[in-house]
C-alpha cells in the first residue's frame, strides 16, 4: 500500500511531482535542505513540507520510517545513501537518475529489498524505455530499436543551440561517461558525443550523438533478442562539435563540477523548451520487413493552473505514473522495476501518464 509519499528535492520537476502526486490522491511531504519558500516554483503550495538532510543517513531514516514511499529529485550522486535507507526501513523508492553504477547499487539493494526499487523513472531513461519496448513488442522479429531524445530550447541563440532546464551534474555526466548499445548482437561500451547523425522532425534538421544512461537496462533485456539497440541525445546541429572542443581540447572533462558551472552560466534555462522523442523499431511481421516509428514533440501547458516547461512536465508526471500503477497493484510492489516492462497502454490509463497523450 502507498497512501504517504516524500518528495525529496522541491526544483521546479520535484515541486511538481509533489502536486501531482497530492492531485492524485496521496499524502505527500516535501522535502528540502532549506526552508520552503512557495515564491520561488510557480504551481500549487505543498502543505507539508520539512527540512531534512539527505546526506546524513539518521535523519533519513527518520523520514522515511514514516512514509510509505520515497521519490528523489535530487542530484544523482545522493541517490544511493537514500536508497539504502529506504531498504532498510522497507520504504517504496523511485527516482531519476540516469547515473549507470548509482542504479547498479540500487539493483543490489532490490535483490533483498521488501518493497519496490524503482531508479530511472523519468524521460530518458524512463519514458523512452517504455515506448521503446512497446514499440519492439509489435514485431515477430525486431532487428533494431534507435532511441532519442532531446530537451531543447525553442528559440535558440548561439553556437551551442541550447539551454540548461536540465540539472548540470546530469548533463555533464551523460556527455562524458561511456554508453552502452547492442551492435550486430554483441554488447559494447562506445565513447559518449561520438556516432552523430542527422535526424528530422517536424521537418526540422537536428542532430543526435551518444550519450550515456538513457538505456537504462535495456539492452541487458534486449540481448539476444534484438541484434541493434541505442540511445542518442537529439541537439540542434553543430552542438556536439562545440561540445567536444570544451570537454576534450580544453581538457574540462577533468573539471566536471567547473564544467557545468561555466555551461550554466552561459546557457540558463528557460521557459520555452521542447521535449523530442523519436523512437523507431525495424523488423518483420508476417515475414515482411517493416519500420514503427514513434515521433513526438511536447511544448510546455499548464498544469494545475501554471504553466510549467516541457521537460519539467514530461520528467515529473513519467515518475508520478509510475508511483500510481505501483500503488494500484498495476506493477509489481516488490523488488526492482524495469522500464522496458511497464506497459505504455496501462501507463498512458493513469491519471498522470494521461497526459502524454497530448500531442504537438
Amino acid at each position: 500500500m502507498i497512501s504517504k509519499v516524500a518528495v525529496l528535492g522541491l526544483g521546479k520537476v520535484g515541486h511538481l511531482v509533489a502536486e501531482l502526486l497530492a492531485d492524485t490522491g496521496f499524502e505527500v511531504v516535501g522535502v528540502d535542505s532549506k526552508p520552503y519558500d512557495s515564491t520561488h516554483v510557480p504551481g500549487v503550495p505543498i502543505a507539508n513540507t520539512e527540512v531534512v538532510d539527505v546526506r546524513e543517513a539518521e535523519p533519513l531514516k527518520e523520514l522515511l520510517s514514516t512514509v510509505d514511499a520515497v521519490v528523489t529529485c535530487l542530484p544523482y550522486q545522493l541517490n544511493i545513501l537514500v536508497a539504502e535507507v529506504a531498504a532498510k526501513t522497507e520504504t517504496h523508492y523511485f527516482d531519476l537518475t540516469e547515473d549507470v553504477p548509482t542504479t547498479q547499487r540500487i539493483r543490489e539493494l532490490a535483490e533483498t529489498a521488501s518493497t519496490v526499487m524503482a531508479p530511472q523513472c523519468g524521460l530518458a531513461p524512463g519514458f523512452i524505455g517504455i515506448v521503446g519496448a512497446d514499440l519492439a513488442s509489435r514485431f515477430e522479429t525486431c532487428r533494431s530499436l534507435w532511441m532519442r531524445v532531446g530537451a531543447l530550447p525553442q528559440h535558440p541563440t548561439g553556437l551551442l543551440g541550447y539551454a540548461f532546464n536540465w540539472s548540470p551534474e546530469g548533463v555533464v555526466n551523460e556527455y562524458l561517461n561511456d554508453c552502452e548499445i547492442i551492435e550486430d548482437g554483441i554488447h559494447k561500451w562506445v565513447s559518449s558525443m561520438q556516432r552523430k547523425e542527422t535526424v528530422f522532425i517536424n521537418g526540422n534538421e537536428l542532430e543526435a550523438f551518444t550519450t550515456s544512461g538513457g538505456l537504462g537496462t535495456i539492452c541487458e533485456t534486449y540481448l539476444g533478442k534484438i541484434d541493434n539497440i541505442d540511445y542518442k541525445t537529439i541537439r540542434y546541429p553543430g552542438h556536439v562539435e562545440l561540445m567536444n572542443f570544451f570537454f576534450n581540447e580544453l581538457l574540462l572533462r577533468k573539471q566536471r563540477k567547473l564544467a557545468g558551472e561555466i555551461l550554466t552560466h552561459a546557457k540558463p534555462p528557460v521557459d520555452e523548451d521542447v521535449v523530442l522523442v523519436h523512437v523507431s523499431a525495424e523488423g518483420e511481421k508476417r515475414k515482411k520487413l517493416f519500420r514503427d516509428e514513434f515521433v513526438r514533440s511536447y511544448l510546455p501547458k499548464e498544469i494545475l493552473g501554471a504553466n510549467r516547461t516541457a521537460i519539467a512536465w514530461t520528467t515529473a508526471t513519467s515518475i508520478s505514473a509510475i508511483v500510481e500503477m505501483v500503488a494500484s497493484g498495476a506493477l509489481t510492489n516488490t523488488g526492482f522495476i524495469k522500464q522496458e516492462e511497464i506497459g505504455f497502454a496501462p501507463f498512458l490509463e493513469t491519471q498522470n501518464g494521461s497526459r502524454y497523450l497530448t500531442e504537438f
